[in-house]
Order: C-alpha cells, then structure tokens, then sequence
C-alpha cells in the first residue's frame, strides 16, 4: 500500500486528529480517536461547545478503555481555530449539520488550512462527501466516513467521493480498528451507504404496517423485542431520533426513489404537524414525562 495518504498505525501514532464540530456525533468520533494515547483537537466555532465537547472525552474515556480492555488514555484538546485544530493533523473529521450549505464553505476552509498529506473525512449520514467537494482543491484526499453513535454503536460506513486515492481507503480500514471502529465499505456511490439503507427499508415498513392500520406502534416494537431481544423497536428508536429528522430523511430519500410509498411520509407529516416530534418535544409514537 503505497501513496501519498497511505499510512500505517505506527506513522500517526504521533500525529494529532482534528474532529470539526462539536455536537452529538463531534464529542462520540473524538472519543474513540482518543482512546490509543494520540491527540484530538475538537473545532466548534462556540466555546462553550469546545468545552463541554472536552469534558465528555475526559470523563468517559477512562471507562471506554478498561471497558474494552485495551487502550491508553489520549489528550483532547479545545482549539479555538480551526489553524491550531489542523495543524499536523494526520486526519481531519467534519460533523457539522446536514446542510450543504454549511459543509460546502468549510470544507473549503479546512482545505486552506490542513496540511497537504491530510486525509479529509465527512461525517455526514445522508450527503455523499462529492457534492461537498467544489472548495477542495485534491479532491483524492476526501471521503464519507459515516460514525453511528459510538462507543454503543462502533460501525462506520466507508464511501470514495468518486475520485479518492484508494491508498487513503485501504489505510482508514486497516488503521481505524485500532482504535476501536469498525469500517465497512460502500463499493459505490449509495444514498443511505450501507446500515442506513438497510435501516430505512426495516423503518419505512414498520411506518407502512400502522399507516395501514394492520398493527399500533407498541404492536411492532413489541414484535421486535420479543424475537430479536433488542431493548427497543423502530418506533421507539424513532422517536429517540426526532420525527422531523426521520421525516426529513425519509423526503430525502423519495427525492432519490421516487417509487416509495407517500403514506409513510404523510403518516410521519401529521405527527410533526401536531408537534409530535418524539422524546425530545415529550410525545411522538409514545408519551414521555419529565422532558
């Protein structure tokens, strides 16, 4: 394996990771890229986002470690520029808001920024990293690496933005195990990648089987947990989600295939418009107290 973006464990073990957003996935990603005594540097353009993104690397990194067995607790650091975040960086992670919008432009930034051998990854669930690539000058460099909700959930879709080294894929899935992800790749270009694509046509029948009114929500989540023994079903695992973000999703998707059924969006629509947004608006497919 030879290239410009070609490295072994051993070649960045001493070279920092840059994690470019601080929100629910930002503080998870940093987590893991802490975990085998390297640096991470967490960019969000709010302080008060560095800091609480820091304050959960540093408090739940030691139990990560002696959880999994192995492992050496790393340092992560708040970088109030996204110069000082990428400064040697060997990797650079973005995981701000699905917008491209947001991405196209910073992405641009990150490009002035990082040094010419690092390898650019998005974080992104939905966009292929290529239409995010207009301001990045070496388009090899760039990929999707898709993180679920690690350390619960340590699997990672893998996807080229059409033209990336193929040096720079076979070192993220021979180097990001090491530190306890787990990647798996998309062998070409696919809204949803991998998990998600497999996840939304379990999730979009679930939703058809109560549109049609053959079972209630708790009738399939109960469904679930009895024969496959998970702690929760796909309602469930809606609503921890956000309806408006499932239904946001699943539009995204029809734009994609327009054969899916409507009555799946129009089902998950009158929920949203009744401000039935799931656990965080107190009631969605189920009613939560003290949120």
């Amino acid at each position: 394996m030879t290239g410009k973006y070609s490295y072994t464990f051993e070649d960045i073990q001493d070279r920092p990771v840059a994690v470019i957003g601080a929100g629910t996935l930002g503080p998870r990603i940093a987590l893991m890229l802490a975990s085998r005594g390297g640096t991470v540097r967490i960019y969000a353009r709010r302080a008060e986002q560095r800091t609480e993104a820091v304050k959960y690397v540093t408090e739940n990194l030691p139990n990560l470690i002696q959880g999994r067995g192995f492992g050496e607790v790393g340092t992560v650091i708040g970088a109030a520029s996204l110069e000082e975040a990428l400064d040697g960086a060997w990797l650079a992670i973005e995981s701000v808001p699905e917008r491209l919008d947001v991405k196209i432009p910073l992405w641009g930034e990150i490009d002035q920024a990082a040094p010419p051998d690092t390898i650019f990854a998005t974080n992104s669930s939905s966009f292929p990293s290529r239409l995010m690539a207009e301001n990045v000058w070496d388009k090899t460099r760039l990929c999707n690496t898709h993180f679920y909700m690690p350390p619960q959930f340590n699997a990672l879709d893998l996807m080229s933005d059409g033209q990336t080294d193929r040096a720079l894929l076979d070192t993220l899935l021979a180097v990001l195990p090491e530190f306890g992800v787990h990647p798996f790749e998309a062998r070409k270009e696919c809204t949803g990648f991998i998990f998600n694509r497999v996840w939304a046509a379990i999730k979009r029948e679930s939703l058809a089987v109560v549109a049609e009114g053959v079972a209630r929500p708790e009738d399939v989540d109960g469904m679930f947990k009895v024969n496959w023994g998970v702690p929760a079903g796909p309602f469930q695992m809606m609503d921890i989600v956000g309806l408006d973000v499932v239904l946001d999703i699943e539009n995204h998707y029809a734009q994609e295939f327009p054969y899916l059924p409507a009555s799946v969006r129009d089902l998950l629509q009158s929920y949203v418009d009744a401000g039935k947004l799931g656990l965080k608006s107190g009631e969605g497919f189920y009613k939560y107290s003290g949120t």
